[in-house]
């Protein structure tokens, strides 16, 4: 009986030593499961480390360019964690200044054309903002990070469930999505105070121009897919639609059933 017990407190002591080397081998696994095969951090990955420095030079480009862009847009920018939506095989190149593909042959913007159409749009927290082209849902919270209530449509079903999964993962749980024709907006939350296009129509969507507010904003690329396009700022005044011209740019195509005759 006594040589019983002793045999079980040897396998006892021999189980939670295999035990040690189980967690120990899972700890390991997922340290080595934070980077991907080429060392970059994976999306994940909420250490900063690597992505702080990459993020604090992006931002500094972004500073040291041409463009007037306030300190408010600059920290909504900034506080937006660009690895979270963008591919996998992309989260190396997340903090370039520079537009990635994203699939469906859709591109997450260049951070630095984000922070000129974000401060264009001239938004303050409370405004109601529809945005048109969610992708992967980087502009989205970037508005959202400016105190916005956000509104996104998105027309193609796997990028507005990716999206969705995105923003959501980020936090950014009060932003509202719908899969639909950007083209004709969201009528049934009409009127906004601003209204930003992500992709480029050949021209310009009145039915979004008769979804803004009396001195609501819209900017969006206007001009023909494979070129470059000029960035309109439109604004609706008590005397008309006043339409401002702000560079060229270049998007993807607005896709959908675009008419040349509005209803």
């Amino acid at each position: 009986m006594r040589s019983d017990r002793k045999m079980g407190c040897r396998m006892a002591g021999a189980g939670a030593r295999l035990m040690r080397w189980v967690v120990l081998a899972a700890v390991l696994l997922l340290v080595a499961c934070g980077e991907t095969a080429s060392g970059t951090p994976a999306a994940d990955d909420r250490d900063d480390g690597v992505f702080a420095e990459r993020r604090s030079k992006l931002m500094a480009e972004i500073r040291a360019s041409e463009r007037e862009i306030s300190e408010p847009v600059l920290a909504a920018v900034e506080r937006v964690d660009r690895h979270r939506f963008v591919r996998p095989e992309n989260v190396g190149e997340a903090y370039e200044n520079r537009p990635l593909p994203i699939g469906e042959g859709q591109t997450i913007s260049q951070p630095l054309v984000v922070a000129m159409m974000t401060e264009a749009l001239g938004i303050s927290p409370g405004d109601r903002v529809l945005e048109i082209g969610t992708g992967s849902g980087y502009q989205a919270a970037v508005l959202a990070e400016m105190g916005a209530e956000v509104y996104s449509v998105e027309i193609i079903p796997a990028l507005a469930a990716w999206s969705e999964e995105n923003l959501r993962g980020a936090g950014y749980n009060e932003i509202k999505q719908r899969t639909d024709d950007g083209y004709f907006g969201w009528e049934d939350e009409a009127p906004f105070d601003g209204i930003i296009v992500t992709a480029a129509p050949d021209h310009v969507p009145q039915p979004l121009i008769r979804q803004l507010r009396e001195g609501g904003r819209m900017i969006v690329p206007v001009g023909p897919p494979g070129f470059y396009q000029t960035l309109w700022k439109i604004e609706q005044t008590t005397d008309g639609v006043v339409a401002e011209n702000l560079g060229l740019v270049r998007f993807v195509p607005l896709t959908g059933e675009m008419s040349a005759e509005d209803p």
